[in-house]
């Protein structure tokens, strides 16, 4: 019996429906198809016979994860003016119901896009894809439920309380973790989460008649670069603790199979190596920013993610024996990863002219200049950028070299996940504010400022056509970054900005039909490769309006730094940063 075959049946037993669902021809599941006439493209769902009235155990009466559908091939919109027509000529007896249906809001449009990008295994909801734009010629992988894409898409779904599809999430992901070789022989580390999974329809071995459903993951063996993802692990411990606050269902974190998840992502992440830093090491391309872009080594996304990903699991991990090494690495971890990010990584007016008088080449261990950085790297863009009030948190850090960029999700994450201190927190927030037109302008929110031009671009990207300046990772506007915006500002008290940026976003975001991304310095142009029907920006924009009524929920996203970790924090800086090398310190949280 294969590895994967034994884990699976040793923590899921027999019960549950993970593998594979049979669909033949005189029982199971039946096919059904429905042709959208406004669309042109068909809509696949699957129900259980024995079941027809509900899909997942939801009933057809409860509201919930419903899809409407066109009715005789005719799109919403003809059936009203198909309606109207029969309301002439039976004297009015439709006029209550027209009068009723109105133009839709945004955000009534948004649902429904949603609920249509949701995919369906074992007649269960199990994620939704990544773009449902009806004109696509050329697909690619949009098709495909990706992990860091679902997020929003979860938590609008666990903000509406609709639970179900993202418990089956965490579920089906959780038994694509890796265990077996995947690419050119070689096997990624156990407890790596797939980039992507997509459900196919494959036919049963030894009957013709028949048909199976089965996940098959993408580890990184088709993406673009062949790079695993490194952030696949750290968002689904992110929502695993979400599910359980906002659901209140803890049952499913206290699973035997899913403990182990969690810890095998974490012993993954906490592998010894020989990089020296606390921060984690990886390449380009193994994050949202999927493609080279000059951020491999210590990139800040990574670290934000990884922080709040360790104080979630410390939150979720069952009190055991078997436990107790684990837990203390991951608190010496977190004690060491915020003092290095604060310190380090953190740049105002007050540290540009630090650095401006930094001297090279110290060698010892009270070296002020540790990274040998060369004053000559302060670019001349930053001096203009860096306003009198407000920092924040630089892009990477290596020796010798440090990415000024200032990069969206790796700050607003050390926000939400408290790896920024209170008091950088709101000055990135101020930094926010005072380059309004550089980070905002026509439409939330810049992946990244500034862009790579000229020379620097062609060699740090490669030439690369898609990432061209103020286009795509390379300086584009990503409007699912407004859900993360809003928690930040939630979470420090300042949510007025938040909304000013939603409304923003309104204006024209449904109009261009939900882009994945917009394109030059203020986002006036969708982007020139970007998808239509994006679903992480419907979603991040959906969290983003349920968040603004309901702030008391964004609890479900936000870590907080506790009292232990505070003093551990406040000691290393209390030391002298330039004390002799000495016996090596622990710190039990």
């Amino acid at each position: 019996m294969a590895a994967s075959e034994a884990v699976a049946q040793l923590f899921c037993g027999p019960p549950l429906c993970f593998d594979a669902c049979v669909n033949t021809s005189n029982k199971g599941f039946r096919r059904i198809q429905f042709y959208n006439g406004s669309s042109k493209r068909f809509s696949v769902r699957r129900w259980n016979c024995q079941r027809g009235e509900s899909v997942g155990g939801l009933s057809a009466d409860d509201g919930r994860l419903q899809t409407s559908f066109p009715v005789n091939g005719l799109s919403n919109v003809q059936n009203i003016e198909l309606d109207k027509k029969l309301n002439n000529k039976n004297g009015g007896l439709l006029a209550n119901r027209l009068d009723s249906i109105g133009a839709k809001s945004v955000e009534d449009e948004a649902w429904d896009l949603l609920r249509e990008s949701i995919v369906y295994y074992c007649g269960n909801p199990v994620g939704t894809i990544a773009a449902n734009g009806p004109n696509d010629s050329i697909i690619l992988n949009y098709d495909q439920v990706f992990i860091r894409d679902f997020i929003p898409s979860g938590v609008a779904f666990l903000l509406k309380g609709e639970y179900d599809i993202v418990r089956n999430f965490i579920l089906h992901t959780l038994q694509l973790q890796s265990w077996e070789k995947t690419m050119d022989c070689y096997s990624p580390g156990q407890g790596l989460m797939p980039a992507s999974f997509k459900v196919c329809t494959v036919p049963l071995d030894g009957d013709d008649t028949a048909t199976e459903e089965i996940l098959d993951p993408d580890f990184g063996e088709a993406a673009i670069g062949r790079v695993a993802p490194v952030d696949s692990g750290l968002w689904w411990i992110i929502l695993l603790r979400a599910y359980g606050k906002c659901s209140g269902d803890l049952t499913v974190q206290e699973r035997v199979d899913v403990q182990t998840g969690i810890k095998m992502i974490l012993k993954l992440c906490l592998a010894d190596g020989f990089d020296m830093f606390p921060t984690l090491l990886v390449t380009d391309g193994s994050c949202m920013i999927d493609r080279r872009m000059g951020i491999h080594g210590h990139p800040l996304e990574i670290q934000a993610l990884f922080y709040s990903a360790l104080l979630s699991a410390r939150e979720m991990l069952a009190p055991e024996d078997g436990s107790a090494d684990l837990i203390r690495a991951l608190n010496n971890r977190l004690v060491a990863l915020s003092f290095r990010i604060r310190e380090y990584y953190w740049i105002d007016m007050k540290k540009i002219n630090e650095i401006y008088r930094y001297k090279t080449e110290e060698y010892s261990y009270d070296a002020v200049n540790k990274f040998n950085i060369y004053p000559d790297q302060i670019p001349p863009w930053l001096v203009e950028f860096m306003p009198n009030r407000g920092g924040y948190l630089i892009g990477n850090l290596q020796p010798a070299h440090m990415d000024f960029r200032f990069f969206s999700l790796g700050n607003l994450w050390s926000i939400v996940s408290s790896l920024a201190t209170p008091e950088q927190s709101h000055a990135i927030l101020d930094l926010v504010e005072a380059k309004w037109a550089e980070l905002v302008a026509d439409m939330p929110f810049k992946l990244c400022y500034p862009a790579l031009e000229g020379q620097e671009w062609r060699i740090i990207t490669g030439s690369d056509p898609k990432n061209t300046p103020w286009s795509y990772h390379n300086g584009g506007s990503w409007p699912t970054l407004l859900w993360q915006l809003t928690v930040a500002r939630i979470k420090m008290g300042r949510s007025e900005i938040a909304e000013k940026a939603v409304k923003l976003a309104e204006r024209r975001i449904a109009r261009d039909r939900w882009p994945e991304y917009y394109d030059t310095k203020r986002g006036r142009f969708i982007g020139k490769q970007a998808r239509l029907f994006q679903t992480w920006s419907i979603a991040g924009y959906l969290v983003a309006k349920l968040l603004l009524t309901d702030p008391n929920a964004a609890k479900i996203l936000v870590n907080e730094e506790d009292s232990e970790l505070q003093n551990a924090f406040s000691y290393m800086i209390s030391s002298n940063p330039r004390r002799k090398r000495g016996r090596k310190q622990t710190f039990i949280v």
